[in-house]
């Protein structure tokens, strides 16, 4: 701070102590109010007494003093601010989880939540009540609006979650088919009039109604021809709901069956069909609709990739069994070929000894337990004994191993009785199909 812009009084101290000249006036700017100085203090300051004074040296000496030891006071010390502490976030959970947490909280801070408030009044849902159903579609059809692979995990689970309530689906694919296919389903748009094709896939009507088209032939509505002859044969490979099939067999001679919102219709297999089969058995909308398509390439593409991998595991488990090891791949694979996957309870009699096994079993996993029938005396009184028989663990038979080829190949009844110690999954192959092999 410069001398001049120092209070009078100040000044006029300062000079009176230290013989400083005094600054010119024209020197002097006018004062302005700094945010570094507590002008409460410089107040208290200017009126010390004995500052204006001078007629005893002992009166300025001690208001000097007094003037030193306040001088500090005027100048504000600044606010040192510590940084922040670092927390720590936790592990991240789960969408699904996050989502949850998130509505459980807001449910319980409702009690401030206006919209809240005003739904209940007006007789309309809370925010935390279930989706309605038509709300629920509503969402359906806007993903399955979407590409593929543009769709969020949560709302590939809801498309998933949907194909579940559709018996024509669930009965025919296994759950793991299904929520693969899921993922890669899409909606199609077919205004009023269209002819969708129905051997290319499985198709769902989610909006609208179409008519099914069928052609009985002159050689088909013969008096002595069954009713099920008046659906053509090539049309029984399409997959339709059971009431769309009664419709089918009582209005097919009148007029052409209207399939609505659920309805099915098409094919999950691929089959090589003629142009005019193509053309014969279509489906012709009678509004706007909104058609969701399962490709059967795709599903046959998930099959074949299904197949491949089991084919592998199976050939995989069959090299690590002791007595295939040395075996040309060629061979195993003939092998792969007739094996099918069972799973036996724990506690089961896969064979008894003295008979013949019904099939040779690769053990995947678990494990069974080998038992010989041991005839044995037991004492009843003194001088009398009993012969019985009694199981006797013998070992195990594990992981990676086979047994009742001999037994099946040479019809050679079993020495020894195998029960499952827990739950065990074989690969097996029956006799009746290895004979024919």
């Amino acid at each position: 701070m410069s001398l001049s812009s120092l209070p009078a009084a100040i000044l006029s101290h300062m000079i009176a102590i230290n013989n400083v000249p005094p600054p010119p006036l024209r020197s002097l700017p006018r004062l302005k109010m700094s945010k570094y100085i507590d002008y409460g203090q410089l107040n208290a300051l200017c009126h010390i007494r004995g500052l204006q004074s001078s007629r005893s040296s002992y009166s300025i000496l001690t208001a000097h003093n007094v003037f030193i030891k306040q001088y500090p006071k005027i100048f504000l010390q600044k606010t040192h601010r510590l940084p922040g502490l670092f927390k720590q976030e936790g592990k991240r959970k789960p969408t699904e989880d996050t989502v949850e947490e998130q509505q459980h909280d807001d449910q319980r801070d409702d009690s401030h939540n206006i919209a809240i408030h005003v739904k209940k009044a007006r007789g309309g849902l809370t925010l935390y009540e279930p989706k309605r159903f038509e709300e629920e579609f509503v969402e359906f059809l806007d993903i399955l609006k979407k590409l593929p692979i543009y769709r969020t995990l949560h709302e590939h689970k809801i498309v998933w979650k949907m194909l579940k309530t559709i018996p024509d689906l669930t009965c025919q694919l296994p759950d793991e088919h299904l929520k693969t296919l899921s993922k890669s389903v899409i909606s199609e748009t077919w205004v009023k009039g269209s002819t969708v094709v129905g051997n290319d896939g499985f198709y769902i009507i989610l909006k609208g109604s179409a008519r099914l088209q069928t052609k009985a032939y002159g050689n088909l509505i013969e008096e002595d021809e069954s009713t099920a002859s008046l659906i053509p044969q090539s049309f029984q490979g399409f997959v339709v709901s059971e009431g769309i099939k009664n419709f089918l067999l009582a209005e097919v001679q009148t007029h052409d069956p209207t399939l609505g919102q659920w309805s099915t219709f098409g094919t999950l297999e691929v089959a090589a069909q003629t142009e005019s089969e193509t053309k014969e058995y279509s489906v012709i909308t009678e509004e706007d609709c909104e058609i969701l398509k399962i490709s059967a390439k795709n599903y046959a593409r998930l099959k074949s990739e299904k197949i491949k991998l089991e084919n592998k595991q199976k050939v995989k488990l069959i090299r690590k069994c002791p007595y295939y090891e040395e075996w040309p791949t060629l061979s195993i694979y003939e092998l792969v070929a007739l094996i099918k996957w069972k799973k036996f309870p724990p506690g089961h009699m896969i064979v008894e000894s003295g008979k013949i096994i019904s099939f040779v079993a690769y053990i995947n996993s678990g494990y069974c337990n080998i038992y010989r029938n041991i005839v044995g005396l037991t004492k009843l009184e003194p001088k009398k004994a009993k012969k019985i028989k009694k199981l006797v663990c013998m070992g195990k038979l594990k992981e990676k191993e086979s047994f009742g080829e001999i037994s099946v190949l040479l019809q050679v009844p079993f020495t020894c009785t195998i029960i499952t110690g827990k739950e065990v999954e074989m690969a097996i192959i029956e006799d009746k199909d290895l004979f024919v092999a």
